[in-house]
């Protein structure tokens, strides 16, 4: 029997190295913890890697990860006619070599069943523990979608936009039980014979948080987030709106997940004229025609706001297109104190809170956050002059408020509550 010997592993190696691992993985029936493409980027990147030869054939392979003190062998893979000559105990122990001088002083392997290099781990002194449990969750973004995802302007947004929404909490428990909630836990809802949402309708004056709440649903899914600005679609392509449109939902088509969002919808679903020559009609007939192919596709989301949902084309609103329209309406006493302490942060603590509350009563929470950051600056002002460590006071607020055009008017809200009673579906 010829003889082996162990080497660095080389980028030539990459070929055999794969084969022998999908050999070797199909040999045992085992699926591993870590998945090839990873092995080989570490292999690749510097990581501890060291392979077995004999002549120029690839008989065993030994990879392993280190950060700090800790250190991963993440693969042990051999030949068939390799295992048992003591070629696995070999390559760990040169893995552990090189770790060590990583400055590794903790070094784990997590194999599945009965998968190669279970024994040589065991004769290199290596111990299973038992009572612990495995946990794992796969993320929505590949690396091949990340680079689409820069290119269409999209971005995952980061965890713990959805428990940071303040106050609202109408609306965000509607949101949550109709949206978030069925996308969240899709095979519990399928027990139950309930289909996910794939679009919904948010609508309600300026400024009260609609854009928010579609970022805190991509957040809290875990998916991209992209946002269509009809104002800039007809810009992007000589071809017109409706081609700009076309385009961007085939470049969507592309990713495994995405929560696609676009506001001031009325912009190209308004009511059509009927009229053949009216440019709109081209752009809602090209919308209302794609919406049915974006519902086809798991893991997908369309969220639609508009200010003015009465003005949207009644082909639009019927329920096969969209399966829900909320209504995201002004704060309450309850939501604007919720949303002051918010942006007050610690200054909640040195300013009478109700005062503000009852001042700010036609005010969205765009208006408070506004408002907030106008009163503090007023106070960081004053203490840049007179430097004698004076707190922002209710006073300062009070007046910030008083500075401060509410967004929202009466006539405002009296076509809010109207369009609730003609247009709200959950």
């Amino acid at each position: 029997m010829p003889t082996w010997r162990l080497r660095e592993f080389h980028d030539d190696d990459l070929d055999q190295a794969i084969q022998m691992w999908d050999q070797d993985r199909q040999a045992d029936e085992t699926v591993p913890v870590f998945p090839v493409s990873e092995v080989m980027a570490a292999a690749r990147s510097g990581e501890p890697a060291v392979v077995a030869v004999v002549g120029d054939e690839l008989v065993g392979m030994a990879v392993a990860q280190s950060k700090g003190e800790r250190g991963w062998i993440t693969l042990v893979a051999l030949a068939a006619m390799w295992r048992n000559r003591g070629i696995g105990s070999q390559l760990i122990a040169e893995v552990e070599r090189r770790l060590r001088g990583n400055g590794v002083r903790r070094i784990s392997a997590l194999l599945a069943p009965g998968a190669t290099g279970a024994k040589a781990l065991e004769n290199s002194g290596y111990r299973a523990r038992d009572g612990l449990l495995f946990y794992e969750k796969a993320e929505h973004l590949g690396a091949s979608d990340a680079g689409l995802l820069a290119e269409i302007g999209g971005r995952v947004l980061p965890r713990g936009l959805w428990s940071a929404l303040a106050g609202m909490e109408r609306e965000k428990d509607a949101i949550e039980r109709r949206i978030v909630l069925p996308l969240a836990e899709p095979a519990l809802a399928d027990r139950y014979g309930l289909t996910p949402p794939k679009a919904v309708i948010l609508f309600g004056p300026p400024g009260t948080g609609k854009t928010s709440f579609a970022k805190a649903v991509a957040s809290r899914l875990g998916w991209p987030f992209v946002e269509l600005f009809p104002s800039r679609l007809a810009a992007d392509t000589g071809g017109g709106l409706a081609a700009s449109l076309r385009d961007a939902f085939t470049d969507l088509a592309n990713l495994e997940s995405v929560l696609l969002f676009i506001d001031e919808v009325e912009e190209i679903a308004g009511v059509r004229s009927g009229q053949a020559v009216d440019p709109g009609h081209g752009v809602t007939n090209e919308l209302l025609k794609l919406i049915p192919g974006f519902r086809d596709h798991d893991d997908r989301l369309l969220i639609c706001a508009t200010n003015s949902v009465r003005s949207l084309d009644p082909a639009f609103l019927r329920p096969g297109r969209f399966d829900y329209v909320i209504p995201v309406g002004p704060p309450d006493r309850v939501a604007r104190e919720a949303i002051w302490r918010r942006y007050l942060g610690p200054a909640a603590d040195d300013v009478e809170v109700a005062r503000l509350v009852a001042a700010s009563e036609m005010f969205t929470p765009a208006d408070i956050e506004f408002a907030a950051r106008k009163g503090a600056h007023t106070a960081f002002e004053r203490e840049v002059v007179e430097r004698r460590g004076t707190p922002a006071s209710t006073d300062d607020y009070l007046a910030a408020i008083a500075d401060t055009r509410p967004t929202l008017t009466a006539q405002a809200i009296t076509e809010f509550r109207e369009d609730i009673d003609q247009y709200e579906r959950l």
